[in-house]
């Protein structure tokens, strides 16, 4: 468990690039569609229950919502894709903010992919995947909801999905995650030290976040 992350604090919520923080430092996305639990993720993560917004409406998360780490690090929750019941001219505006973002953020170093286990590599993953392999970035998988199969069955559902993607270029990790269950909050957060660059960025926030503790 790295402690750094339970820092965590918003920042603001933009629907155009031209809001959000400065360019600079580094960046990990959080994509996924609207039911797939990224919010869920996130605040369980962090251990703010109400950093990320949960809606009993899936596709609420309509905007770029920006958390600082750091003061160089950043946690960015994408707009939920594919399931909402929206109007289809919102989820063209949703689709071209986030291929804005992805295509000219240079602060963006890698991408969290939630999915739901029961649900795996619909065409909106497959798309973040793609999209990952054409731009040579880091992907981490959270197959989130974990605690709705057996162990044998989440096993089986990482197991098919390492398959499916054993062709990818880019470096890759799944796992599988529950935030009702709290189970692989720890692979998380060491997957989030190596796309952070452990040796430089995370490295030097943790200690202040030890030497804060101490105070």
């Amino acid at each position: 468990m790295n402690p750094i992350y339970h820092q965590a604090k918003f920042i603001n919520s933009s629907p155009h690039l031209k809001d959000t923080p400065a360019d600079e430092g580094l960046e990990i996305a959080f994509a996924g569609r609207s039911n797939a639990g990224k919010s869920s993720a996130i605040n369980t993560l962090t251990r703010h229950t109400g950093l990320a917004r949960i809606s009993k409406t899936p596709g609420r998360t309509q905007m770029l919502n920006f958390f600082e780490i750091s003061e160089q690090l950043r946690f960015v929750d994408l707009p939920g894709y594919g399931y909402a019941k929206v109007p289809l001219a919102v989820k063209q505006d949703w689709h071209k903010l986030m291929e804005t973002y992805l295509t000219s953020r240079k602060s963006l170093c890698a991408i969290v992919l939630v999915m739901d286990i029961r649900h795996p590599l619909t065409e909106f993953d497959w798309q973040m995947v793609e999209w990952c392999e054409h731009s040579q970035l880091p992907l981490h998988i959270l197959l989130t909801k974990a605690d709705k199969l057996t162990y044998g069955a989440g096993k089986n559902t990482l197991l098919q999905v390492r398959r499916e993607l054993k062709d990818m270029t880019v470096p890759l990790t799944i796992q599988l995650f529950s935030a009702l269950k709290k189970v692989g909050v720890d692979e998380v957060h060491q997957a989030l030290d190596q796309l952070f660059n452990p040796e430089q960025q995370v490295a030097e926030t943790v200690e202040m976040a030890t030497e804060a503790q101490e105070a």
